[in-house]
């Protein structure tokens, strides 16, 4: 998952409202009457039938464990990515599915020497320097092998760097000390709290240098504190950039506050001239409409420092999934199911630029695309920028997906998706699993990204929420408005 906020939600429940009755407080009243529009029998026994299959199946998990344990971290660019994309297309190829590895253009992310130490400070010991646990972002501009020492400046905002001006901000280091508001997290609004402080690893480092900065340091966008630090992307600004532990961002504003700090900064981790990858993209063709498609995906690319289990071997192997349900079960979707394994979601989306460049033009005929790129939590049901008269095509889903809890849809005016995102601004009905997001962003991005953090029971939930909905999308007599 990188830089991808998302905004507050509206939900639409599944209930019909009286096209007079003013809706409850919170809750958005769709445009159209809410009657629900019934499926088949036949439908709704196929989706039973696949829902049961999905919450019984291990397939999903042995393949998220494959990509994490034998092939691992796969940044973009690397040996293990290459890998990631050969397995998965040859897995796919094993389904039957028409699969072709579509090309991408790359940044390749090489990790060097991370290190920094506090080289003077108050209450200093003679001879003594202090360790600050680091790890260098996406966009971060290379340091001299033997790195550079400056002043660290401490800042809550943008405005409060601002405030300072060149003056005070030239030739020194700018730590944005922002949390992550670990209680809205925790109370079920993980996204906002990511949202609220990201913004600080995408862009602070442009603020930074365009202030004479040079280098930019901000702390870790996580929870737990367990003095780990995560990785993500950051606009590349020319100067050196990298998140700290949340502990040694307090450490270093606590002594900022009793007089100067100085810090000798190691950063020789870069993002080098772009290497050719590719999509994985498989086709489960449809038998009355093979022209129309419902993309289901997730990313394969992932950070180095942990194994990519949950950001997001778990979405691309839910997405495997669902093809190879539909072949155990002989199930035929009316329309083609195409699974994507999206590459350079983590460091620059070139991937989901490629695959709109190639397939712009077919977009009219895309039914409708969904990713999972939230996890392996439970899923309480998706995110869809969708138009309020869909829903009535959605609600029959609502039986369906209740027996786990995976009920709910959460209408957004922006992609639920990041790689999604170029369909969704064309007007693609897209959706986004909605999974429980509490302790996500502990291990996101981190080192302790590894297959432990995936419950193999939760992971079926996300396999038969993703399929139910994938094959209803494909079997209903219309594609959903737009």
């Amino acid at each position: 998952m990188r830089l991808h906020i998302m905004v507050p939600f509206l939900l639409l429940p599944f209930v019909a409202q009286s096209q007079t009755q003013a809706p409850a407080s919170g809750y958005l009243a769709p445009a159209t009457s809410t009657v629900e529009k019934p499926y088949s029998p036949q439908l709704k026994s196929d989706l039973v039938r696949l829902r049961d299959a999905a919450l019984a199946d291990d397939y999903a998990y042995q393949q998220a464990a494959h990509l994490t344990d034998s092939i691992g971290p796969r940044p973009g660019g690397s040996p293990q990515a290459e890998a990631a994309v050969q397995y998965v297309a040859s897995e796919l190829r094993k389904l039957s599915l028409d699969v072709r590895l579509e090309p991408v253009n790359v940044p390749r992310w090489i990790r060097g020497a991370d290190t920094a130490e506090l080289v003077e400070y108050p209450g200093q010991a003679q001879g003594a320097a202090q360790k600050i646990v680091l790890t260098a972002l996406g966009g971060n501009h290379p340091t001299d092998p033997k790195g550079l020492t400056a002043e660290v400046v401490v800042v809550k905002s943008f405005d409060e760097l601002k405030a300072l001006g060149r003056d005070k901000v030239a030739g020194k280091i700018i730590l944005f000390n922002v949390p992550f508001d670990e209680e809205k997290a925790e109370a079920g609004f993980a996204d906002d709290a990511y949202g609220e402080a990201v913004i600080y690893r995408g862009a602070g480092a442009k603020a930074a240098a365009e202030l004479g900065a040079v280098a930019s340091l901000v702390r870790s966008v996580g929870g737990a504190d367990y003095r780990i630090p995560h990785a993500g992307w950051s606009a590349n600004a020319g100067i050196p950039a990298a998140a700290v532990t949340a502990e040694d961002a307090d450490l270093i504003t606590r002594l900022a506050v009793q007089g100067t700090v100085r810090m000798h900064l190691v950063l020789t981790s870069e993002t080098s001239a772009r290497v050719p990858s590719s999509n994985v993209v498989a086709d489960l063709k449809g038998s009355e409409h093979p022209e129309q498609v419902v993309i289901v995906s997730g990313h394969l690319d992932s950070w180095d420092l942990g194994t990519g289990a949950i950001d997001d071997a778990a979405g691309v192997v839910v997405a495997m999934e669902t093809a190879q349900l539909l072949r155990q079960l002989h199930m035929q979707p009316k329309r083609t199911i195409r699974v994507i394994a999206w590459m350079d979601e983590e460091n620059g989306g070139t991937g989901h630029d490629a695959y709109a460049a190639a397939h712009s033009g077919e977009f009219a005929d895309h039914v409708a695309a969904i990713e999972s790129d939230l996890g392996a939590g439970h899923p309480f049901g998706f995110h869809a920028k969708i138009k309020p008269a869909a829903l009535p095509e959605l609600k029959p889903l609502e039986e369906i997906l209740r027996s786990f809890g995976a009920n709910l849809i959460k209408v957004t005016d922006r992609s639920p998706g990041s790689d999604i995102s170029p369909m969704a601004e064309a007007g693609v009905p897209t959706f986004g699993i909605m999974q429980d997001g509490r302790t996500y962003f502990n291990y996101h991005h981190t080192a302790a990204d590894t297959l432990d953090k995936i419950n193999p029971q939760q992971l079926r939930e996300n396999a038969a929420a993703m399929a139910v909905l994938a094959y209803a999308l494909a079997e209903m007599p219309e594609p959903l408005p737009r």
